[in-house]
């Protein structure tokens, strides 16, 4: 029998931290999910059962993996893979899609990287603690976006401490400075006509060394970052004001309607219009 719980998380003005989609699946024999690659980190555990996980490493080679109960495996933003259940003992798993500022720091410290997708727990409390936050966030899709928050939040910590490679984060504390200086810059900047050379200036650092340490600590480009907080300011707009699509523009620093509008649909997937219209 195929069993299955699948929601879409409501809401996306989380910066720190982000749902995106989530659910629960005792999955039939064979059943395949891929080729595909998401948008955001995407985390599987597995409950019960077994199946195979063929996932791209880091130098674009498919790697293949049997997966077990009670381990999982984490997919990267981009990454292709094909993720089959077996035929004999297929597997029963919960999965949570998330992203946001705090993701790739939290993901270093568990130890997961392309290379090492794999979930293995050594702290068995700590995984159960995981498991049933997952399933809870699967069973509970009707609670408010602060609530399930909350629950991811709570979910990511029982990751990080069930796993054997937690470690201290001793990355450079000036760099983490940087990096607040650079958001915090962007926050409150991010109508105006402000460049990348701007938010490295304010810092007091080169353009060079900026984009490398805030795209090893973020996870993405200032470039990429600094679009998307627009976008996700002007979703914001869309939803909450009567304001014309040309004004929404304006007020997230576009303006030039088409541009803002070319930019809204990469991000969202849909216009401007559209996106009014569907929320």
């Amino acid at each position: 029998m195929h069993n299955l719980l699948f929601s879409i998380f409501p809401n996306e003005k989380f910066i720190d931290l982000g749902l995106y989609q989530y659910g629960w699946e005792r999955c039939d024999p064979a059943h395949m999910y891929g080729p595909a690659a998401r948008n955001h980190f995407l985390f599987h555990y597995v409950i019960s059962g077994t199946g195979t996980l063929m996932a791209d490493n880091q130098k674009g080679d498919t790697v293949t993996y049997n997966i077990r109960s009670g381990q999982g495996f984490l997919l990267f933003p981009g990454q292709i893979s094909t993720y089959i259940a077996d035929k004999e003992k297929p597997w029963e798993y919960a999965w949570i899609e998330f992203d946001g500022l705090r993701v790739k720091e939290m993901l270093d410290i568990a130890g997961f990287s392309l290379d090492n997708p794999i979930y293995h727990a050594v702290i068995k409390e700590y995984r159960e603690s995981m498991m049933n936050e997952m399933l809870y966030i699967a069973n509970h899709s009707d609670e408010t976006p602060f609530h399930l928050i909350g629950h991811l939040y709570i979910f990511l910590d029982a990751l990080t401490r069930s796993v054997s490679s937690v470690r201290l984060n001793s990355s450079g504390k000036l760099s983490e400075y940087y990096i607040r200086e650079a958001i915090n810059y962007i926050e409150q900047n991010f109508p105006f006509d402000i460049s990348i050379e701007d938010i490295a200036s304010h810092c007091g650092i080169n353009r060079s060394y900026f984009g490398k340490i805030f795209h090893e600590s973020v996870g993405k480009t200032p470039q990429h970052f600094l679009i998307s907080y627009r976008m996700m300011k002007a979703a914001e707009l869309l939803k909450m004001t009567d304001l014309s699509i040309a004004d929404v523009g304006n007020a997230v620093g576009y303006p030039n309607q088409l541009h803002f509008s070319r930019a809204f649909k990469n991000i969202y997937g849909v216009s401007p219009k559209n996106w009014r219209r569907s929320h």
